[in-house]
């Protein structure tokens, strides 16, 4: 299926929280008009409520290109019922909900379903995300139009076997959440020195996010890049001497918390 075959046959979101609506907002900026796509949510923001010609808690199409799932996991048990009838492999199943497997969608909407499980992350609403894809043998053929919708919303990878998905999860999906807590700690900490909280945050946050840019653009591995900030015997040595302590095995224990849980969630 292309672009031109989705845009005829429609598509359809189930839920459009926070992460739908980085995505959905995406898509208008070229892909898809309102009129493509079809959203199926009880408690619509004021956004969607306003945008004209999006289909909105309306009735769907009889065979939509694509349903992506974007509900919370725990609410699956009640919101896969209102699309159950699409499965059957005429429609592309394209779930970005932590946890739940290609299995389980193969339960509910039948076997011969195509089935795409992806794992973006909350940097899709600036265009800077990145989504993990894995899909079952019917959805193979169905990856290269999820990564031009996705692409919309940052890069996309391809993962190797499903079962990456859970680490993909801890690393990237929770991941941004992680970085905010870095910045968080980081501004607190120059407060603690003497700095303004204000003053704190605003060099905080531009650390952060100039440090990861250049990270992403360079060349060098982020080894090679910290050793190039860290002198002999100055500041930046004497900082690393107490952050290299702890910050790897902290690290390691949260990624596995997170993975865990993601795994407990498809069971």
């Amino acid at each position: 299926m292309d672009m031109d075959t989705l845009k005829r046959r429609g598509l359809v979101m189930l839920g459009c929280g926070k992460m739908g609506s980085a995505m959905l907002q995406g898509w208008l900026r070229g892909k898809l008009d309102p009129a493509d796509i079809w959203v199926i949510d009880p408690d619509p923001s004021d956004w969607l409520r306003d945008l004209e010609g999006l289909h909105l808690n309306a009735g769907l199409p009889d065979e939509p290109g694509l349903v992506m799932i974007a509900v919370k996991p725990q609410m699956m048990g009640d919101a896969l019922p209102r699309i159950t009838a699409l499965g059957g492999g005429g429609t592309v199943v394209l779930s970005i909900a932590a946890g739940v497997t290609i299995r389980h969608f193969e339960t509910v909407f039948g076997s011969g379903t195509p089935v795409i499980r992806a794992m973006p992350n909350t940097p899709a609403a600036i265009g800077r995300g990145v989504t993990a894809l894995a899909a079952n043998d019917a959805g193979e053929g169905s990856l290269d139009l999820a990564e031009e919708l996705l692409s919309a919303i940052g890069q996309t990878v391809r993962l190797e076997r499903e079962d990456q998905m859970d680490a993909v999860t801890a690393v990237s999906g929770s991941g941004p959440a992680y970085v905010f807590h870095v910045i968080e700690c980081l501004a607190a900490a120059g407060e603690g020195q003497g700095l303004s909280r204000d003053l704190a945050m605003e060099l905080a946050k531009a650390t952060v996010g100039g440090a990861g840019q250049l990270a992403e653009d360079s060349d060098k591995p982020p080894s090679e890049l910290r050793a190039d900030v860290t002198s002999p015997g100055g500041t930046t040595e004497a900082g690393l001497g107490v952050l290299t302590n702890e910050l790897g095995d902290l690290m390691r224990r949260t990624v596995a918390a997170a993975a865990d849980r993601s795994r407990e969630l498809g069971n």
